[in-house]
């Protein structure tokens, strides 16, 4: 063997206040579940589990979708999941476009076969509904439509409902993005016609990263059933996968990510107990606190009030900072991780998360004062 053993230790994190765009701090209890002893992912206690997982899942969509589960991968794969199944080629999506995430959509219409029809507003914007309207005006044979709910790169919030009834209006299917929204706004699948969602289970539901909730209507269901041509993925066939997720006996897919699931299983159960509007209204609260310390430092925020997301603040960096210096030492000197600008703001922002588990007036304190020292100081 040529191959020498490494000597390398156990890996011990340090202790962040985790103040960015995601992931966010990750309650003790959450952190408790992911130690519980592992089980077979088709052990009975285990598929058990499973259920009431989609029943918690259920409750933080507000939907009645039965096809509602978390696949065992990040966001990116959660909306995968939902193009890879509704979009065949030559397919005609509008795709709204106001950040990197939009983008992101854009990219996997066109690697499906698909035609994308991009809608595209300034970034720290909203999506503009008339927009949308002379779209489908323009494109009446769309069958999909696709938007950001809360776009993470800018912090700004689009009116899903509005939206969502354009879509009906012209009988197009709705594909949504609730990656950071769930959990800290109102999402209300059921109420708004959303036919597909994806989010994360690393932001305002505050488990570690690495699955994604996703949820389909029935006519979404009905369309996947429905394809003449099977699904590019075969990890993420809805139609393999639902053996696995749903049913009295569950067939073999893939090993399912099983101390994961404990934990955010545990995460759903923190939110079921707080409730969804206390949820809703503490990261409003926060945010209210955060905006005044920030805007008493001289800084100004990217997104316009109306459209603003509570628990994703982005904030112009000041003439004269070097912003990757002042994280740097946000993170080395008091422990505290904010988040860069991404695509067209790198170097021109800063992402201040306030999601979940971060979202305590303690932090809003300590990021207020640790800005302070870094831009006084």
């Amino acid at each position: 063997m040529n191959i020498e053993r490494p000597a390398i230790p156990s890996f011990q994190p340090p202790v962040r206040t985790l103040l960015g765009p995601g992931p966010s701090d990750v309650p003790p209890r959450v952190l408790a579940a992911l130690a519980r002893p592992t089980v077979g992912h088709l052990d009975p206690t285990f598929i058990a589990m499973m259920d009431e997982v989609k029943t918690l899942l259920r409750y933080a969509f507000q939907t009645r979708n039965e096809l509602t589960f978390p696949v065992s991968g990040p966001g990116s794969l959660g909306m995968e999941t939902c193009f890879v199944n509704l979009v065949n080629p030559g397919d005609k999506v509008i795709v709204c476009v106001n950040g990197v995430f939009g983008q992101r959509m854009v990219e996997n219409v066109r690697r499906l076969g698909g035609t994308a029809v991009i809608v595209e507003d300034a970034w720290g914007e909203p999506v503009d509904p008339a927009k949308v309207e002379a779209a489908f005006a323009a494109n009446p044979d769309t069958q999909l439509f696709a938007f950001v709910h809360a776009e993470t790169s800018t912090g700004a919030l689009s009116d899903a409902a509005t939206l969502a009834a354009i879509a009906r209006r012209h009988g197009a299917l709705t594909i949504m993005d609730c990656v950071t929204s769930l959990g800290g706004v109102p999402v209300l699948l059921d109420e708004w016609g959303i036919d597909a969602a994806y989010s994360g289970s690393q932001k305002c539901l505050s488990c570690t990263p690495g699955l994604s909730p996703v949820s389909f209507s029935e006519q979404a269901v009905a369309r996947i059933r429905a394809r003449q041509t099977p699904c590019p993925s075969w990890f993420q066939d809805l139609g393999l996968v639902l053996g696995y997720w749903s049913g009295a006996k569950r067939t073999y897919h893939h090993t399912a990510p099983v101390n994961p699931l404990y934990g955010l299983h545990e995460s759903l159960v923190i939110l079921a107990e707080e409730g969804l509007e206390a949820a809703w209204r503490r990261h409003r609260e926060n945010h209210l606190r955060l905006r005044a310390g920030l805007e008493a430092l001289g800084l100004h925020f990217v997104v316009r009030e109306d459209a603003r997301l509570p628990q994703l603040n982005s904030v112009w960096v000041p003439p004269g900072i070097d912003e990757a210096a002042a994280r740097s030492r946000l993170l080395n000197e008091f422990g505290v991780e904010i988040g860069a600008g991404l695509g067209a703001l790198a170097g021109k922002v800063w992402r201040v998360g306030l999601m979940g588990h971060s979202s305590r007036p303690a932090n809003v304190v300590l990021c207020v004062a640790a800005l302070q020292a870094v831009i006084r100081g």
